[in-house]
């Protein structure tokens, strides 16, 4: 490792302590308009810039990321940054191994590919190959390849893909042995796969949207669709909707049997009804196995007539339940393995008589192995803490899992179900990284009401708790999303550089099951926030770092977490990162599929106590405007973000500008082409995080050591 000469240490310093003072940032498109909500007027001023396609919006779009820019590429360390961030990245990357119709299918990236490549091999001792590259289908990387879904014969394959981080999806068939490309092409798709049934497959969709309107309108009106191939989209037979419930998604499932197919509706509740119909009878009626949306209700296979169901029905950490074709209402569910300490998670089928279950205790991963009445035989032993997840089938006996922590890049192993044997199949090696140099441990501290939250720790061996470390605090908190041990290639230039990783698991998650997510939903939302700012607390008062170090960072509900904990504690956080966040929670219902989020936080439109509720803490809202000092906040947004719409950020950002929060810069970086985040290509991965890391570094006044 080499050091920065002093001429460019200078001149980092310098620029850390002129950049935000020297920043001038453009006008917001603003005007008058004031809501009113159960009699309480709430001023919106940069409504316009909701209207993402206005002129006025984006030339205020443009004019944010030129300031936006201009500061960073100051930033003298910025481009070494760039460049240990594309050396980290640039490793082999293996995703586990399916076996469909004699060949194994696996996802691989050699290092900087934008995407993942599909291949496929007869055996896994010859070489293979490719059945779908999607860096193919576009010259930057930004068509993703969401899905593939075979045939029950193997002889076709339906794929999904998304372009520029849109959830919008397009379908397209493949011949699987030819892999030519069939005419079949199916638009305005969303939240789906495709289900096979003979000749054709099932699929969801919307109406198609407004033109001008694709990425931020509310979608309304999900169907299920069948297409029979070599037939026009517009030919497709509507095979269920509920017009009476506009603001419900619906999937379809089909057992390889093809006996049945079961429909799922969700989207305003905590879990989703539930319909099984016959598919030989075509005069056949739905009949109804879950008719509310109190609980998650899954179904894993139906084997011999026997319906496998996960769910939370009557179990907050969940239990495996079965019920029949012939009689499969709920109140005849028969529980087969009850509810455990640990929150079931995963369950996987291998050979004719085995499952694997997965279980989330204290947020890291166990696997046990069960006969098919539901006994257990054996825990697998893992290699350390961290996430595992299994590739099985009831059609051969062949089992692969994959295994990952936060210093260890994720491995697959074989694992022999008779034996009780792993063996390592395929590791990732990382030049210039040692995960044996780093340690990740786990801390309980106790939030404002005295809940015990555990969070992961993990950093360099031989760190000194001298109150002087940077850290990186990441939380999230919502939706009943456990945060597990995971790896990511950008979090080793922090580690390397002296910094801690810390990943704080907050109510509102999963981690514990029902009762830990209810408890930081609606009118509890403010434990999450309690939860982060302890965290925060507690890497202070136990002398691991001082909040002139400390950098916090969400994304999406994590980003309403950061904008909500910065306003409430501004004095306690160096840089704030809020990503793709929910920053407007009075009008968050209003775009695209946000209404499905009021399970978790309710609506302004629900009662004046909800209302004043989001009120009290919406990002947007409850900017301080008196001097006092925020801490740096570079926010992030996308041009193609249809899940939480750009306008979250915008004006939370203006209003930021323009509020006096003191001389700390407050930018906004808008990307082009991207989503939400998932299947963002690696290059703008990196992109991203060069500018992250250079914000964060830039503001805590140190300089990363370059390589």
């Amino acid at each position: 490792m080499k050091s920065l000469s002093l001429a460019t240490l200078t001149s980092a310093f310098c620029i850390m302590a002129s950049n935000a003072q020297s920043l001038k940032y453009p006008v917001a498109p603003s005007d008058n308009t004031v809501d009113t909500y159960f009699g309480v007027s709430v001023p919106d001023p940069y409504r316009p810039l909701e209207n993402d396609t206005a002129a006025a919006t984006a030339a205020w779009v443009e004019a944010e990321n030129a300031v936006t820019r201009a500061y960073l590429d100051k930033i003298p360390f910025r481009d070494d940054i760039h460049k240990r961030l594309t050396a980290l990245f640039d490793y082999h990357k293996h995703g586990l191994p399916w076996k469909k119709n004699g060949w194994y299918y696996f996802y691989e990236n050699d290092g900087l590919r934008n995407q993942a490549v599909l291949y496929r091999t007869r055996s896994l001792d010859k070489a293979p190959e490719v059945f779908l590259d999607p860096n193919t289908l576009s010259d930057d990387g930004t068509v993703a390849l969401t899905g593939v879904f075979f045939s029950h014969d193997g002889r076709h394959a339906a794929y999904t893909i998304s372009r520029s981080g849109s959830d919008w999806t397009e379908i397209y068939v493949m011949d699987t042995d030819t892999k030519q490309l069939l005419p079949d092409h199916i638009e305005w798709a969303k939240f789906t796969g495709a289900d096979w049934q003979g000749d054709g497959f099932y699929y969801s969709a919307y109406p198609a949207p407004e033109k001008g309107k694709e990425f931020s309108n509310a979608n309304e009106n999900h169907r299920i669709y069948f297409h029979r191939l070599g037939t026009p989209q517009s030919d497709d037979i509507l095979v269920y909707e509920e017009p009476d419930q506009p603001l419900k998604f619906f999937s379809a499932s089909v057992p390889d049997d093809e006996s049945v197919i079961f429909v799922s509706g969700s989207g305003q509740g905590l879990g989703n009804t539930l319909m099984v119909r016959s598919l030989a009878d075509k005069d056949a009626q739905w009949k109804v196995m879950s008719p509310t949306q109190d609980y998650e209700v899954a179904v894993l296979d139906v084997i011999d007539g026997t319906i496998y169901i996960y769910t939370n029905y009557g179990a907050p950490r969940y239990r495996l339940m079965t019920a029949t074709l012939d009689n499969p209402a709920m109140d005849q569910w028969k529980e087969l393995i009850p509810e455990q300490k640990g929150v079931l998670t995963g369950v996987d089928f291998t050979g004719p008589d085995r499952m694997i279950l997965t279980y989330n205790t204290d947020a890291s991963n166990h696997a046990y192995v069960y006969t098919l009445e539901g006994r257990r035989i054996r825990e697998i032993q893992l290699p350390s803490i961290g996430s595992v997840g299994f590739s099985a089938s009831r059609k051969h006996p062949e089992v692969f899992y994959a295994f990952t922590s936060f210093a260890y890049p994720s491995a697959l192993y074989r694992y022999d179900v008779d034996k009780n044997e792993s063996s390592l199949y395929r590791g990732s090696d990382i030049k210039g990284f040692n995960p044996d140099d780093y340690v990740t441990e786990q801390v309980f501290y106790p939030s404002a009401d005295g809940t015990e939250i555990p969070m992961f720790l993990t950093y360099k061996k031989g760190l000194r708790r001298d109150g002087s470390n940077p850290v990186y605090l990441y939380g999230y908190g919502g939706f009943n999303i456990s945060l597990n041990p995971s790896f990511s290639a950008q979090r080793i230039l922090w580690l390397e550089n002296g910094g801690i990783y810390a990943q704080a698991n907050l109510r509102g998650g999963g981690e514990y099951g029902e009762e830990w997510h209810l408890a930081g939903t609606k009118l509890n939302k403010l434990n999450v926030f309690n939860d982060f700012i302890a965290a925060a607390e507690y890497m202070i008062d136990r002398g691991w770092t001082n909040p002139g170090m400390l950098a916090i960072e969400g994304g999406s509900n994590g980003g309403l977490l950061v904008g909500a904990t910065v306003n409430m504690r501004p004095d306690l956080f160096k840089v704030a990162i809020p990503r793709v966040g929910v920053m407007d929670m009075m009008r968050y219902h209003l775009f695209t599929i946000g209404w499905n989020w009021a399970p978790d936080y309710g609506t302004s439109a629900d009662s004046p106590e909800m209302a004043a509720y989001l009120l009290g803490y919406s990002p947007l809202h409850n900017i301080s405007d008196n001097g006092t000092p925020y801490p740096a906040i570079m926010v992030t947004t996308a041009d193609h973000d249809d899940r939480v719409v750009p306008a979250h950020s915008f004006k939370y950002a203006a209003a930021l500008q323009a509020a006096d929060t003191g001389k700390a810069p407050k930018l906004i970086r808008i990307d082009s082409k991207a989503g939400h985040g998932a299947g963002k290509p690696v290059s703008k991965v990196i992109d991203e995080y060069a500018d992250i890391y250079s914000f964060i570094f830039n503001n805590i006044g140190k300089v990363p050591a370059a390589r």
